[in-house]
């Protein structure tokens, strides 16, 4: 297992730079970079996804059409849409600023300089480090994510078994039929219902609309503080949880059905064992393999994927939003970072799932396998 583990971690740094290479390939061809967006919001126009500028200035109106003599010699010529009459100088000490002033495979060579001591550098349009950034988000993503993929083992493992050992009965095929619900309701719609529903939206006004904690939490005795967190968590957590929970409880369901009927739990029924301590004293671990050993896998998922458009529905100052509006405002140095740091990271777990595949059943051997 260790000579499995030392390759595995020999095959991060690859994996790392072919990632990123693509990610900044792809950025190099992307119309509306960080000097265009500077540019918008001095001169008062919009950039959207494409690139295209329109707004006013003074009493005339900008758009696609205004930007025919970009190429053109002149003043007024520029290679960025909606820099028609700046001096040439502001626009290349822009440049400067941003650090495109430099060649694409030099800027890549630094980057990949500096991410190797970790150093990522600062956010262009926030006046603080990436670093500090991502620290300050964490605790909303990370509070998002252990507290979906708890209730979703919670609930998920426990009706799995219970649906495994009355199959076929009606408790199994209205459980079924609820699974089959939450697994057809995206997260995000769910989460737009709970808001109609229960944040004021159209009927009750139960719940706040944004926010992790209130405004006077610092103010709270250490109990109401606890209530107002559980108090703003419960509708992101629940539209997160609608999405997680039918997959992992068919997935139980489905490895308890496999074990039931082994020869194995034929031979234990023989002896006379009660049905619990067959059930929980021999099935229960060789079901739970790929249950359990997913746990990192689960939780990377709805860290890094699941949380996004909550955030934002919701308002949650995390990590999803964050890399949100740093992808909107063509903020490399926040997009390159996260996207180094989370993949480092994803790649660490997927590794830490296979450790627990092998302590939670030693049988299973990656290097015999010539993984």
């Amino acid at each position: 297992m260790f000579a499995y583990i030392v390759r595995r971690l020999l095959l991060i740094p690859p994996t790392l730079f072919a990632i990123i290479l693509i990610n900044f390939a792809v950025v190099q061809v992307l119309p509306g970079g960080p000097v265009e967006q500077l540019l918008s919001e001095l001169s008062g126009q919009a950039v959207d996804v494409t690139g295209r500028v329109s707004g006013n200035v003074g009493s005339e109106t900008i758009n696609e059409g205004s930007n025919a003599n970009v190429g053109e010699s002149g003043p007024a010529s520029s290679k960025y849409r909606g820099a028609q009459g700046l001096p040439p100088e502001f626009i290349a000490e822009l440049e400067k600023q941003f650090g495109l002033d430099k060649p694409a495979h030099e800027r890549f060579l630094l980057m990949l300089k500096n991410y190797l001591v970790f150093d990522f550098g600062n956010s262009f349009f926030k006046d603080q480090s990436v670093v500090d950034l991502v620290i300050d988000k964490m605790p909303v993503s990370i509070s998002l994510g252990i507290w979906t993929t708890l209730l979703v083992y919670l609930i998920s493992i426990p009706l799995g078994i219970a649906k495994a050992v009355r199959d076929g009965s009606k408790f199994d095929v209205w459980t079924s039929g609820v699974v089959i619900i939450g697994n057809a309701i995206p997260g995000f719609l769910f989460a737009i219902l709970l808001i109609v529903v229960f944040a004021g939206g159209r009927y009750l006004d139960w719940f706040p609309l944004r926010g992790l904690i209130s405004d006077n939490f610092d103010d709270l005795s250490t109990w109401a503080q606890i209530k107002d967190y559980i108090w703003h968590m419960t509708l992101p957590v629940l539209s997160m949880v609608i999405g997680g929970f039918a997959g992992l409880t068919m997935l139980t369901k489905n490895s308890f059905m496999e074990e039931i009927n082994k020869q194995y739990v034929v031979t234990a029924r023989s002896k006379g064992l009660e049905e619990n301590t067959v059930l929980y004293g021999h099935i229960f671990r060789n079901a739970m393999l790929i249950v359990i050993a997913g746990f990192p896998s689960a939780f990377i998922g709805i860290l890094f994927t699941g949380s996004l458009l909550t955030e934002i529905i919701f308002s949650l100052d995390g990590l999803g939003l964050l890399g949100f509006e740093a992808a909107l405002t063509r903020d490399y140095g926040v997009m390159f970072a996260t996207l180094y740091f989370f993949t480092l990271f994803g790649l660490l777990m997927n590794i830490l799932g296979d450790i627990m595949y092998h302590i939670i059943d030693p049988r299973i051997d990656f290097e015999s396998r010539g993984a």
